[in-house]
């Protein structure tokens, strides 16, 4: 098992981050983060406690002092605040349609990513997946990875994910709320999703996600033996 590198995972909505994530830090044995239910979960949060989205400052304390955690449990992450289980909570439509709001909060940001910052603590190795990974919270990453999809693809992902969980939504509805958040998360001025110097572009359009996760772990074995450090997949 390799030990001590962090791999940054970024890219837009439906770009296949998470899934691609999961696959490479169980093959790693890394810890898996998922950033962006870090943002769900305040999201959820905020509208569960009736917060305004006008009211900044009270969001931002929210981020600030609720207790996030995050376990990878048979495939799936586990998303706890205060130990009580809100992972089906955070992927509802609704949710889904806020937090690119709260995301491009300047403090909210801020304490999440502190937050994101302590758990490279927690284990020798992490993969973590989000917008902001290799360029804000681990611009000095040992692999930087910026995955790309087609709308059509994204969208259809997107779909895909409401009807397992048995919601009905339209794909043209799914493919505005892609576009609508794309256009706050590259535009934001905190923390704007770009590619990061030095990273690896990878286009998830027309590859399986085999392919996928074989290209990422392949840019993992040249750094790791550049690192000297042995890796075992």
């Amino acid at each position: 098992m390799a030990k001590n590198l962090i791999i940054a995972i970024d890219g837009p909505a439906g770009s296949g981050k998470s899934t691609s994530a999961k696959l490479v830090a169980q093959k790693l044995g890394y810890l898996y983060i998922d950033t962006g239910a870090m943002y769900r979960a305040i999201t959820f949060l905020t509208l569960k406690n009736g917060i305004s989205l006008e009211n900044i400052p009270g969001i931002v304390e929210l981020a600030e002092k609720t207790d996030i955690q995050l376990e990878y449990v048979n495939g799936k992450t586990i998303v706890k605040v205060s130990g009580h289980n809100i992972t089906d909570d955070i992927r509802t439509k609704e949710v889904n349609s806020k937090v690119s709001e709260i995301s491009k909060i300047e403090g909210v940001r801020t304490a999440l990513v502190a937050k994101q910052r302590e758990m490279k603590n927690l284990n020798n190795g992490i993969v973590m997946e989000g917008r902001d990974i290799g360029t804000v919270v681990f611009p000095n990453a040992d692999v930087k990875i910026f995955l790309t999809a087609t709308i059509e693809q994204r969208a259809k992902r997107r779909a895909k994910e409401f009807e397992e969980r048995g919601v009905k939504v339209s794909l043209d509805e799914i493919k505005n709320n892609i576009i609508h958040r794309d256009s706050i998360d590259s535009t934001r001025s905190v923390s704007p999703l770009k590619k990061a110097p030095g990273c690896v572009e990878i286009d998830t359009s027309k590859v399986t996600i085999v392919e996928q996760v074989n290209l990422i772990l392949n840019e993992v074995k040249k750094t790791a033996e550049i690192k000297g450090i042995e890796v075992l997949v």
